[in-house]
């Protein structure tokens, strides 16, 4: 074992049960951590609120949300600087879901949220402990990005209302774009341009410096502008009075019907998190280097969404953002975290003061974000390097916006699937030819000077042996004897790449054998792995094969006394297993 492994595997297997993320604190730490922890209150604060509305929750419901998630991350998570709270790309999911999945009384829906947001815990934390966080590598690159593209789409149409001072409107995507444009006349313009500045302080302050709280200083303006000119007599929205109670602690509404209602919702959010928490931990520990437990980081994220449900509050997720900024704000270690959330407790009862903040602040902040969300860079890349793949994104982009988050997911994760299906049952069987003075095996389609051997076929078949490809490999090996130059006396299959082999593809391996055999031609293997070895051997065909048909290179295959051969060939192939094995054992390309 590499000694830096050994020493990682120790250091892992020596991490305390609880606030593992704070193992080896150094006070000299506690002054940066201080000052991360207020930047990140800065940017809570008001991302907190809006998300919540987004949600449809509570206002206040925000604020319970991330310090629930906080407090338990720091408790059971890994990560030294990832801030856990609610989060703007899975809210408006679990909103449309449930919004029509059940009941729409205040009442049934604020229980039902609660209930969700602790069977996306219980999921997330098992894919924690059952270390199954693999789960997230089926959501590809394109369809994260045309994921994120159409959260951004519901998170601005769902917007749209409040900043332009419009009636709410209801329904899908498109529903509401066109009661949105109906009521345009209405617009009032107050709304639009408090609105307006918000979005203009915020974006300025972003491009300035990250970690100017720009989105504080529009809320605390816009809420004093409001109220000193009395605009709420002009039409503009305002938040209103804010319950700041203690919050109500347990479940209300199980039932096993709710639960199998919010099972689906539940599962795609927990997918949503999984992946995002996973993507946003290894990329600020990689940047901050430092070691993580990516499956502890799970349970530590599930944690506090079972926490946050029995507050009575929403599922918390992963922010890359809120992480960033306590990252920049030199911010070591989950103390930053801990003293925001400490400190958002503290400011519960001066919520008060805003009762006129107007809810086109909120809406602007949220328009905000989704523009960072989406990312246009991405997908103009994506469209660049394969038109199926950007064609995924588009899919994925498409659907959510339209039809539905769970269905959006669904339909990409199937065509992206089955489009690697696709590939790897019609891969493309390589002929290898030997290069003059070295050991190299390569296509004779990459290198000109490759030549082949008379009498001798070496095919390379690049992937595992299965089901979906097996037919496929034997008409190729088949046309490719066919088409030879001479007749054949000996063909070997380098099996680099076929990591594995199937039922059916042992059967058809089979048919090859017997085919050749009849034939008059000798069939080996090349460099075959431990796995297709064990297939070989189950199927029957290790036997068949013989042992001594079983080689560890190309080369010691060619110049193995096996077969049939006439003078001519035996010099030719004399002279490839002494070019290869007399020679310097230089390989200047180091391919195959």
């Amino acid at each position: 074992m590499h000694p830096k492994s050994a020493l990682t595997r120790r250091v892992r297997c020596a991490r305390p049960v609880l606030f593992s993320s704070l193992q080896g604190y150094r006070w000299s730490w506690l002054l940066g951590d201080l000052l991360a922890g207020l930047t990140l209150l800065s940017i809570a604060v008001p991302e907190q609120l809006a998300t919540a509305r987004l949600a449809g929750m509570p206002p206040i419901t925000g604020f319970y949300a991330f310090v629930a998630g906080t407090l338990l991350f720091a408790l059971l998570g890994s990560n030294r600087q990832m801030s856990i709270g609610a989060d703007s790309t899975i809210a408006p999911l679990f909103a449309v879901g449930i919004a029509t999945a059940v009941s729409t009384a205040p009442g049934d829906y604020v229980a039902s949220v609660g209930i969700l947001a602790v069977m996306v815990g219980v999921i997330v934390a098992l894919v924690g402990l059952l270390r199954l966080g693999w789960i997230a590598e089926f959501l590809s690159t394109p369809i994260i990005a045309g994921f994120l593209g159409g959260v951004a789409i519901i998170i601005v149409v769902h917007q749209l209302p409040d900043l332009l001072g419009l009636p709410a409107v209801s329904g899908g995507t498109l529903n509401r774009i066109r009661l949105i444009v109906s009521d345009s006349a209405m617009v009032n313009g107050w709304t639009l341009g408090i609105g307006a500045g918000v979005f203009a302080v915020v974006f300025l302050a972003d491009q300035v410096d990250r970690r100017i709280p720009g989105a504080l200083i529009a809320l605390v303006g816009s809420t004093i502008l409001v109220g000193a000119l009395n605009l709420t007599s002009h039409g503009v929205a305002a938040l209103g009075s804010l319950a700041h109670g203690a919050p109500h602690l347990g479940l209300h509404g199980v039932s096993w019907s709710a639960l199998s209602t919010l099972a689906p919702i539940a599962g795609v959010i927990a997918l949503v998190i999984v992946s995002q928490s996973a993507a946003t931990t290894r990329a600020f520990a990689d940047k901050g280097v430092y070691d993580v437990d990516v499956n502890r980081d799970f349970l530590g994220i599930g944690a506090g969404n079972v926490a946050a449900g029995l507050v009575g509050a929403f599922p918390v997720n992963a922010s890359p953002p809120r992480t960033a900024a306590v990252v920049s704000a030199s911010g070591r270690t989950q103390v930053a975290g801990i003293a925001a959330a400490g400190a958002l407790v503290l400011l519960i009862p001066a919520l008060a003061l805003l009762e006129n903040l107007p809810v086109a602040t909120l809406a602007a902040i949220l328009i905000f974000i989704a523009t960072r969300i989406v990312h246009v860079r991405e997908l103009i890349d994506i469209a660049r390097y394969d038109r199926f793949e950007f064609a995924l994104a588009v899919v994925t982009l498409l659907t959510v916006a339209l039809v539905g988050v769970e269905y959006g997911i669904g339909v990409a994760v199937a065509l992206a699937i089955l489009d690697r299906t696709r590939l790897s049952a019609r891969p493309h069987l390589h002929v290898l030819g030997h290069i003059p003075s070295t050991t190299s095996w390569v296509p004779l389609s990459y290198a000109e000077q490759a030549r082949k051997v008379p009498g001798v076929l070496v095919v390379q078949f690049a992937t595992p042996l299965w089901y979906a490809n097996a037919t496929e490999f034997r008409t190729e090996i088949t046309a490719t004897i066919d088409a030879a130059d001479h007749p054949l006396h000996l063909v070997v299959l380098d099996t680099m790449g076929m990591t594995d082999i199937d039922y059916t593809g042992a059967h058809s391996l089979r048919q090859l054998i017997d085919q050749l055999r009849s034939r008059g031609i000798t069939f080996a293997m090349a460099r075959t792995s431990k796995t297709a070895r064990r297939g070989l051997a189950r199927s029957g065909l290790l036997a068949q094969i013989g042992q001594e048909h079983m080689f560890s290179s190309v080369g010691e295959a060619i110049g193995a006394d096996i077969g049939p051969k006439d003078p001519d060939e035996i010099k030719a192939q004399r002279a490839v297993s002494t070019d290869e094995y007399n020679t310097d054992q230089r390989d200047p390309d180091g391919s195959f």
